[in-house]
């Protein structure tokens, strides 16, 4: 299995919206990613504590996939390409990180 986690880091007042609400926007279009990406075994979005530290990363997207070929593929899927045009100009940062368990 492989577990594939990506934090963003968003941007304050982007399209007239707060991090906050950008979050939750991006939150909402993920699941849609998930309903329609069928090789996602296992996948969230989560959105940083209001009380955590405003330097924390704002959301991360956890998923799992059976193996490499999987990741692979969902890195070229549609619902994916077009949550990454989304998400594209309103990060600040990302970080990523995709191990076996």
């Amino acid at each position: 299995m492989i577990k594939h986690i990506v934090m963003f880091k968003l941007k304050e007042n982007i399209n007239n919206k707060t991090e906050y609400e950008n979050a939750v926007e991006a939150k909402e279009r993920f699941n849609k990613v998930i309903e329609n990406v069928p090789f996602l075994r296992k996948a969230e979005c989560v959105i940083n504590s209001g009380d955590a530290p405003k330097d924390n990363y704002t959301i991360a997207l956890i998923c799992d996939f059976d193996d490499i070929d999987g990741l692979n593929a969902y890195q070229v899927n549609p619902f994916h390409k077009e949550f990454g045009a989304f998400i594209a100009p309103l990060k600040e940062s990302r970080a990523c990180i995709d191990y076996e368990f």
